[in-house]
């Protein structure tokens, strides 16, 4: 791939450059609670707007169904991006044309997915609305590519976009593949995958492609009642994908995943429940799992500490309240104090090492996109990356 300093050494003074960043923070309101990905595309659209490219920034909020959305506005996002690069940063309308810009000037277009056509399953419209984001570049516009959390969307702005203009992995993009090929390459051993989230079924495929290549794989979440009712277990009012159970079964035949023993289960979904510690054979009735136990954390511990290599992907609970938040801040410290090479694989994760006060250098890396992240591991194409690999 050819890279954003590969351009800037071609020199961009005076070009129009288009970069595709991934900006889908969570809001509260107009409030911004955790500008992690903001922060990470800050280095490629400085690195161009001192090289003096006049810089269009592409990117989404949420999922706007069929056109504007006042609640998925890039505004807030614009003033924060701004507030980062030292200068202001201007909101543009989409289909309005750009405003007069100089020699290192940032715009951020708004919400890119209030076109349909971003989004479209017809290759034909996001083609059309691609050619009408080239045409903002002009004759000497180039593309770079530094949305890591969109490249497995075959998207206008991501895709279509670097098939007609020149097209550069921006620095963060070329960050995560880098990373993401060493943990799909050779490395270093023991290996050891923490898992968590909701569902079994979001993960299955990630799942059996890891399994071979793995020493352990360590499950918590919701996901894990699925794992504990293929054992046997009655798993009260917990998360549980009746039709996963079988292929549960299946992949722990593997002797490879390690679940929890212990959970901490509530009455209610909610941070003021009655809670209690129990074993996993011991979930009452009508109860539900929402956080692993301190046995489980010890035991994920022990692994985690003697890996070389660990890639994390989900918390071990609701680690939004407070009451179930112990397991999530358990095992990443585990990994904190390991020393192994660790990557957090993005979304959720990301978001809880953020939000419970970790040390974020005390990761090797923490990635911007899970999804995208997951299907690289399982070895898909990521559309985003193959159009680079091809320019």
């Amino acid at each position: 791939m050819k890279t954003v300093s590969d351009l800037v050494d071609e020199g961009v003074n005076g070009r129009t450059v288009l970069v595709r960043s991934d900006l889908n923070v969570p809001l509260d309101g107009d409030r911004i609670t955790d500008d992690g990905r903001i922060r990470a595309s800050v280095p490629t659209i400085s690195e161009l707007s001192g090289a003096g490219a006049q810089v269009v920034v592409m990117a989404h909020l949420g999922r706007p169904k069929g056109g504007p959305d006042p609640k998925f506005s890039l505004a807030p996002v614009a003033a924060r991006l701004g507030e980062l690069l030292g200068a202001p940063v201007r909101l543009v309308e989409l289909g309005r044309g750009l405003p007069n810009m100089a020699a290192g000037d940032v715009v951020l277009l708004e919400n890119i997915r209030f076109d349909p056509r971003e989004t479209s399953k017809d290759d034909a419209e996001r083609a059309e609305f691609a050619h009408e984001l080239v045409a903002l570049a002009g004759d000497d516009g180039a593309f770079v590519s530094d949305g890591f959390g969109v490249v497995h969307r075959k998207q206008a702005s991501v895709y279509d976009v670097a098939q007609e203009l020149p097209a550069y992995a921006g620095g963060l993009v070329l960050s995560e593949v880098e990373v993401l090929r060493t943990l799909t390459g050779e490395p270093k051993r023991p290996y050891a995958v923490v898992l968590g989230g909701s569902k079994v079924s979001d993960k299955l495929a990630v799942i059996e492609a890891l399994l071979p290549k793995v020493d352990s794989l360590l499950v918590g979440g919701g996901m894990c009642f699925t794992f504990l009712a293929a054992q046997g277990h009655e798993v009260g009012a917990s998360l549980l994908e009746k039709d996963q159970i079988d292929s549960s079964r299946k992949l722990l035949e593997s002797g490879k995943i390690v679940l929890p023993t212990d959970v901490v289960v509530a009455d209610s979904f909610a941070a003021d429940a009655s809670t209690r510690t129990v074993p996993v054979d011991q979930i009452p009735e009508g109860w539900m799992g929402l956080d692993i136990g301190p046995d489980s954390v010890a035991a994920f511990a022990e692994v985690l500490a003697g890996a070389r290599t660990v890639f994390w992907n989900g918390p071990m609970g609701v680690f939004e309240m407070a009451p179930f938040a112990e397991g999530t801040r358990g095992v990443a410290q585990a990994i904190v104090d390991g020393d192994s090479f660790s990557v957090v694989g993005g979304g959720d994760s990301a978001a809880a090492v953020r939000a419970l006060g970790l040390p974020e250098d005390g990761f090797s890396h923490i990635s911007t996109g899970g999804g995208a992240s997951l299907e690289f591991l399982e070895g898909k194409t990521l559309p985003g990356v193959a159009v680079l690999e091809q320019s």
